[in-house]
Parts: C-alpha cells; sequence; structure tokens
C-alpha cells in the first residue's frame, strides 16, 4: 500500500506539473493584455507599459513560468491583479460553498440516476426500461445552463418554491445542486443499468432466488453491491466534471463558490486566480481519483492496489 501510494502521488504530482505549464502557456498566448485591463481604457501606452514592467509580464515565457512554480512550492498562488488580495486567501473563502454544492450534486446524481438505472434493468426491455434510458439520453445531452434556467423559471419564477439564487440556506441549494446532479444522474442511470443487467444473470442471482428469497432483498444484498462498483470508479472521475460545470451553474444561481470566482476572473483576465482554480480544480481530480481506487477494496476483495 505504501508504495502503491508513493507512486501515486508521485504521479499526482506530474500531472499537476503538466496541467500548470499547459495552463499557464494558453494564459500567456491570450491576445488580451492584462495590464491594459489593470490600468484602463484612458491609460498611456507609458502606464500601461509600466504596469506590464511591475507584474513581470514583459519578461519571456520561461522566466515567468519559473518565477511561479518558485512561489507555487513556497504555497504563493500569486495575488490577484484587480483585487489585489492573495489567491489563496480569495479561493479558501468560497472553497467551502463549492464543496458543499458538490457534495450534494454527487448525492442527487447518485440517488437518481442509480434509482433509473436499477428500475430499467429489473424492467429490461420492456417500455419502462426504454423510457428511463430516453430520459437519460435527454439529461446527458441538455446544456446545464438551460437546465438551470428551466428550473428557475419552472420552481422559483413561476412556482416560487425556491429561491432565484443566492447562498446561505437548504432551499438556495437545492435547484443549484439537482442542476449539476441531473447530468451526471444520465450517466450512472446507464452503467448501473448495464452492469445491474451482467450481474442478475450471474449463478449466486439464480441461486438465492431459489431460496425463496424476496425479489428487493436479491437486488440490494446482492446484485446492487457488485452492480455499484463501476459506479465507485466513475464517482472519482465525475470531480473533472463537476468542476468545469460548476462554473457555470454558480454563475446562473449566484453561488459564491469558486466556479463563480474563475467566471468572474475570465471575464477581467485576472491570470492569478485563473491559474489558481485551475490548479485547486486539477487537485480535487487527482484526488477524487486516487480515493475512487482506494475505496474499491474495501467494495470488491477481489481487486489489489499493485
Amino acid at each position: 500500500m505504501a508504495i502503491y501510494l508513493a507512486r501515486r502521488l508521485f504521479q499526482a504530482v506530474l500531472i499537476l506539473l503538466g496541467v500548470s505549464l499547459v495552463t499557464f502557456a494558453l494564459l500567456y498566448l491570450l491576445p488580451a493584455d492584462p495590464a491594459r485591463q489593470i490600468a484602463g481604457r484612458t491609460a498611456s501606452a507609458a502606464q500601461v507599459a509600466g504596469i506590464r514592467t511591475q507584474l513581470g509580464l514583459d519578461q519571456p515565457f520561461f522566466v515567468q513560468y519559473a518565477r511561479y512554480l518558485g512561489n507555487l512550492v513556497q504555497g504563493d498562488l500569486g495575488r490577484s491583479y484587480l483585487q489585489r488580495s492573495q489567491v489563496a486567501d480569495l479561493i479558501w473563502a468560497r472553497l467551502p460553498a463549492s464543496l458543499l454544492l458538490m457534495l450534494a450534486a454527487i448525492l442527487c446524481e447518485l440517488a437518481l440516476g442509480l434509482t433509473m438505472g436499477m428500475l430499467a434493468a429489473v424492467r429490461r426491455g420492456r417500455a419502462s426500461d426504454h423510457a428511463l434510458m430516453v430520459t437519460s439520453f435527454v439529461t446527458v445531452s441538455a446544456p446545464q445552463f438551460v437546465v438551470g434556467l428551466l428550473l428557475l423559471y419552472v420552481f422559483a419564477v413561476r412556482l416560487g418554491w425556491f429561491p432565484i439564487g443566492g447562498y446561505g440556506t437548504f432551499s438556495h441549494l437545492v435547484l443549484p445542486a439537482l442542476t449539476l446532479g441531473i447530468l451526471g444522474a444520465g450517466w450512472y442511470a446507464r452503467m448501473m443499468r448495464s452492469s445491474m443487467v451482467d450481474v442478475l444473470r450471474q449463478d449466486y442471482i439464480r441461486t438465492a432466488r431459489a431460496k425463496g428469497l424476496k425479489r428487493w432483498t436479491i437486488l440490494a444484498r446482492h446484485a446492487l453491491p457488485n452492480a455499484i462498483l463501476p459506479v465507485i470508479a466513475m464517482i472519482g472521475i465525475d470531480i473533472g466534471l463537476f468542476m468545469s460545470g460548476i462554473v457555470v451553474v454558480e454563475s446562473v444561481f449566484g453561488w459564491p463558490g469558486i466556479g463563480q470566482l474563475a467566471w468572474q476572473a475570465i471575464q477581467r483576465v485576472d491570470l492569478p486566480i485563473i491559474m489558481g482554480v485551475t490548479l485547486v480544480s486539477a487537485v480535487a481530480i487527482v484526488l477524487g481519483n486516487l480515493l475512487a481506487d482506494l475505496v474499491s477494496p474495501f467494495v470488491d476483495p477481489r481487486i489489489k492496489l499493485n
């Protein structure tokens, strides 16, 4: 286990280094000028050049990147160009809201997706199976901003059941979590159906039926623990989808998380914040995949970590 963890952590460092290099290169090649954004439209060319020199933006790419890595090793994510605050402080202040939204969204998609997948597998080939799979395809294909706006219009504007936006209570959490969860529910439903169908064909399931066990007892005790294994691995990968979708959802619902912070930084070309949020998202994805791998042997003892 120790050797496995050491190898995975070494791989994680290489992945994060690659992410930082690619992201830094893309931001370096942007046609937008952060110095002009900071100086304002009325600033002279000399003032813009002075700001660019002060921030080190006139240095070659590898000089800037090496300076960034040197600060990163010391735990310094840089300083926001426009907010004049440490990026680490800005992200840390908004991270709890994003983690809360992510946890609620995972619970939503698991509840919806696993239920749909199990029902479809049990009623395989029937009209309800086809209806559930069509529904899962629609939820996977639907853009998140469209789903979010539709839920806002129906449940917040027309029915008035939930607030239009904001943060602080359970009612504020429901719609954004459901928006994120609907997309993932479709993937989980299709995967769960496929896995459950394979499990229901196994000999031990037929043996359980021959013993006279009730249908839902067989599903809960014997079929579900084996069918859910692929889903566990998918949760770790799913964190990446959440980190990309959370930017849109938080902007639509006014949720004060790191997604909204990233969107504001993109609009203002605030490069340190964009880099910081990207690295934090990459760390979340790496840790999510590692956690999924570590949990898998507890679900299925046949899996060995090598």
